[in-house]
């Protein structure tokens, strides 16, 4: 046989080897699987939410409107004090004395008047009557009487600033409340050329909270006082709720209770204060707090979605959603206030569309998925 009819040969028995190999084909991955649920559909009440501080509801610098050394001081920093309460001191001897001798000089002057008082209505007397009184007698005597008149007012003054001086060696508290640490010691000379600050006290029961408005939030507070009959000076009526920055709800209750009559243009926003019950002592002045505010007359209907549903990128916050055929679509939404753990979408969500809440990151806009169905629990 030939080489080249051994070649084929052997090349006939190869080719039915050959034909009985598998070829390779691509064999595309199953979908990721995700968790959808529709919308969670609830009452929820709107509510305009900013932030603010906490400020005392009266706060005064307790001082020495008198010179003289602190004699005493009655009170434990940092204790309550009620209202007439005496906390310092300051000597009152000194006072006592300039009083009794105010006092004194009223005495004489008084005696002084009466006298005059006599001695004029006897020359007016002889004057009628004709007898040796001249008419420059009666003038003289009106002339005493009415000096010694004018004494006696001057000295009652001088009695009562000397009162009020002796009264003023006493510092009481104005009000209920807190007094801080003392500033000066016992034995301190104070109020020697100006007032001197002895301490500060400071009313926590009840509490105020103060906020801004932006202007766009002002004219919807407006409108809802409007749609419930209310005016400013219905303010009273209108409920505020505030939350530490430790507490994850509004557990402090109380009302607005004044809002500024003008806009700032500088900022463009309004400040307004809501007064709050503080038996216990829970805020405290100079706290930040979340502030909130009733916008609707009742709660209405809204869809919720959890928080995490929720992405961010340059157009704003968005929602993942499956469609009919399982494909990734991504909603652009407006989104409202936050409620518990859920968020309510304002606009952008139907109340059927079926939103990814679990699985995000296997979901991508335009790849179909799995998707397995799940239930968004109750708002708080």
């Amino acid at each position: 046989m030939s080489r080249a009819a051994a070649l084929l040969a052997a090349i006939a028995l190869l080719a039915p080897i050959a034909g009985c190999k598998r070829q390779n084909a691509y064999v595309a991955p199953p979908p990721p699987q995700v968790q959808v649920a529709t919308a969670l559909r609830q009452p929820v009440t709107p509510y305009l939410e900013v932030t603010g501080n906490t400020a005392a509801y009266n706060e005064v610098d307790l001082v020495a409107r008198v010179s003289g050394f602190l004699q005493e001081i009655r009170y434990k920093d940092g204790a309550f004090a009620h209202r007439g309460d005496t906390l310092f001191v300051i000597e009152p001897a000194p006072y006592q004395a300039k009083l009794q001798q105010a006092e004194a000089a009223l005495t004489a002057a008084q005696a002084n008047a009466t006298q005059t008082d006599a001695e004029y209505q006897r020359q007016a007397e002889m004057a009628k009557g004709q007898l040796a009184a001249s008419q420059s007698a009666v003038d003289q005597a009106r002339a005493q009487r009415d000096s010694n008149r004018a004494t006696v007012l001057s000295d009652q003054a001088g009695v009562t600033l000397a009162a009020t001086n002796v009264a003023y060696t006493q510092v009481n508290a104005p009000f209920d409340g807190v007094v801080t640490a003392h500033l000066m010691s016992v034995g301190e000379l104070v109020g020697q050329n100006a007032p001197t600050k002895l301490a500060t006290i400071v009313q926590l029961d009840p509490i105020y909270v103060t906020f801004n408005i932006s202007e766009q939030d002002v004219l919807r507070v407006r409108a809802t006082l409007r749609a419930r009959g209310l005016t400013a000076a219905d303010l009273g009526k209108v409920p505020v709720e505030v939350g530490l920055m430790t507490e994850t709800d509004y557990p402090h209750t109380g009302t607005l209770d004044y809002a500024s009559p003008v806009l700032d243009t500088q900022t463009g926003t309004l400040t307004a204060r809501g007064v709050f019950p503080n038996a216990d002592r829970a805020l405290l002045p100079g706290f930040f707090v979340r502030v909130r505010v009733p916008m609707a007359l009742s709660a209405g209907p809204a869809l919720l979605v959890p928080e995490t549903a929720l992405g961010a990128d340059q157009s704003g916050r968005y929602l993942l959603v499956v469609n009919k055929d399982d494909v990734v679509q991504q909603r652009t939404v407006t989104i409202g206030q936050q409620v518990g753990a859920l968020r309510v979408i304002a606009s952008g969500l139907q109340a059927d569309d079926k939103v990814i809440i679990a699985g995000l990151e296997r979901a991508i806009p335009g790849a179909k998925v799995a998707p397995q169905e799940a239930k968004i629990s109750d708002a708080p």
